[in-house]
């Protein structure tokens, strides 16, 4: 988000009735709001604008939800995804996740909590404020984690995390050596109904970037019936 300009938010849907309300309701809560009708008028708005969130429809004609999120994760592109759509089993939040995205709200859904949603995503995704005693950055291998700047660097440069990711990362660096449930994850990301398994796929696509061999995970390891803990190091 740049300055004191309101958050600027990219709707994805099909519907044009829906598309407009959530438009509409949006721009009420303070938001600006573009947008557009399937995946390929959202590339289009995506290559033109640097949005803050993007609310995404899953079930859309020609390239549904899914498959948008996995392409723009595949190119690079780490703005936060708050899919909307009327599947909401926990295995459709997991393929969701695994597909990329920040956060998922199953339809029919109460426009408030999708502006609370959208606020803590956003909040998550803000760079915080420096404390009066910086956290020492955190040694993952050849990898560097800045709590203060929630970046991810190596020998190549700024490694790309979505905004889950960068959660996920920044509240597993924030205690160290100590395990945390699923549950306390899930509280720290905002986003406690998601579920273990959902919190399970976002651990495994943070190791596919920081672990030299996900299969054996070095630092980011997992405590049997407990949860999973943080062990920097070389």
């Amino acid at each position: 988000m740049s300055g004191a300009e309101a958050p600027h938010l990219l709707v994805v849907d099909d519907d044009a009735r829906l598309r407009a309300l959530l438009q509409r309701f949006l721009a009420e809560q303070g938001f600006r709001v573009t947008a557009a009708a399937d995946a390929l008028s959202a590339r289009r708005a995506l290559s033109a604008v640097a949005f803050d969130l993007v609310v995404l429809d899953n079930m859309m004609p020609g390239e549904d939800g899914l498959a948008l999120t996995e392409s723009l994760r595949r190119e690079g592109q780490d703005v936060p995804i708050l899919m909307l759509t009327a599947k909401g089993t926990p295995d459709d939040r997991v393929a969701g996740f695994e597909a990329g995205v920040d956060d998922y709200l199953a339809k029919p859904f109460d426009p408030r909590e999708l502006g609370l949603r959208i606020r803590t995503i956003l909040r998550r995704a803000a760079p915080a404020a420096p404390p009066a005693l910086a956290a020492a950055p955190v040694q993952l291998g050849s990898l560097w984690f800045d709590a203060q700047r929630v970046e991810l660097r190596g020998p190549e440069g700024v490694v790309r995390l979505t905004g889950g990711e960068q959660a996920l990362l920044a509240a597993l660096a924030a205690r160290p050596n100590e395990v945390l449930s699923r549950e306390d994850i899930a509280e720290q990301l905002g986003t406690p109904e998601a579920g273990e398994r959902a919190i399970d796929v976002q651990v495994t696509r943070l190791r596919r970037k920081l672990e030299p061999d996900p299969r054996e995970p070095r630092f980011i390891q997992t405590v049997r019936h407990r949860g999973y803990v943080l062990r920097p190091g070389l």
